[in-house]
């Protein structure tokens, strides 16, 4: 497992400005940084694995009704909008609900991205504990 740290990793939530326009706005979540964005989706009923990063933090942004995160021992459900701060080393998993719709969050990651830098505490699919 890698835990190289090359790239810095915000100890904090970056501030998210948001720029109003007459037809709108728009938040810019990563204005001139270098980051990695990703799209999830999990399907209704199902869920991630019960991870860490040691590499990197992630600001998850819900697009849809219906995603359950936890973020260390919390467990919530969250509306579609919602900004959710998971700090480096972190214990993190989203989930959908029973419904009929999957769950999509756009995740936002600063530091390094990269597969082998996973911890899992629990995982549905018994996959490996560290890193894909």
């Amino acid at each position: 497992m890698s835990t190289f740290k090359t790239k810095p990793i915000p100890a904090a939530k970056p501030r998210v400005p948001r720029v109003e326009r007459p037809w709108g706005g728009f938040s810019q979540f990563a204005f001139n940084e270098e980051c990695t964005v990703s799209l999830m989706t999990v399907k209704p009923n199902m869920r991630l694995s019960l991870q860490s990063h040691t590499a990197r933090a992630e600001l998850w942004i819900v697009l849809d009704e219906g995603a359950i995160i936890q973020v260390g021992e919390e467990v919530r459900e969250y509306a579609a909008g919602a900004e959710i701060w998971i700090a480096a080393n972190e214990k993190h998993r989203l989930a959908c609900n029973a419904g009929a719709r999957s769950v999509r969050v756009l995740e936002v990651a600063f530091g390094n991205w990269q597969q082998d830098d996973i911890t899992r505490y629990d995982d549905d699919f018994k996959r490996p504990a560290h890193g894909e």
